[in-house]
């Protein structure tokens, strides 16, 4: 995968988050603050950092609960470390941080 090919399926990725974090009905706020940066604030204040790392080439997430790393594998973002599929994670992480039962797509 070069460059310009991770570029499109991560901000693909990011902008399927973000409409489906607006979407979901939770007391949580998202916006992209920079390239390729998604960040989400629970009412509490605190946040979910959602960002593409192109040297890596992979997403990368930061929360309360530590830091995830998200590489394409098999048409999908999986953690690479747990193999957890990126949307699953996030609905779980933002679930725990925020309170609210949240599933993203």
């Amino acid at each position: 995968m070069d460059d310009s090919e991770f570029i499109s399926l991560a901000d693909k990725a990011l902008d399927r988050i973000e409409q489906a974090i607006e979407t979901s009905g939770a007391d949580v706020d998202c916006s992209m603050t920079g390239d390729g940066v998604l960040e989400v604030e629970c009412a509490d204040g605190s946040k979910i950092i959602v960002n593409r790392h192109l040297a890596a080439r992979e997403i990368w997430v930061a929360a309360r609960a530590g830091g995830f790393h998200f590489r394409w594998s098999d048409e999908e973002w999986r953690d690479t470390r747990s193999g957890q599929e990126l949307l699953a994670s996030l609905s779980a992480l933002l679930s725990a941080q925020s309170g609210e039962a949240l599933t993203l797509g």
